[in-house]
């Protein structure tokens, strides 16, 4: 995989990660206010999962076709 390509997906990863702790974070130190706002912190925090999956299977499969 070009150092380019790797670069963007590393980023992009740690990027991921970053807002994933920023969100889990906020919920498990009782910043959210009631059940709506729990509900959206947690769907937000399983679409970057989501995300960051779809990623890693990416950066695996440009580096089996090197």
């Amino acid at each position: 995989m070009p150092a380019s390509e790797e670069n963007v997906l590393e980023f992009l990863r740690k990027k991921f990660r970053e807002m994933m702790n920023i969100h889990a974070d906020h919920v498990a130190t009782g910043g959210v206010a009631d059940w709506s706002e729990y509900r959206h912190q947690v769907g937000i925090i399983e679409g970057l999962a989501k995300a960051e999956r779809e990623l890693l299977d990416l950066e695996e499969r440009l580096g089996r076709q090197d």
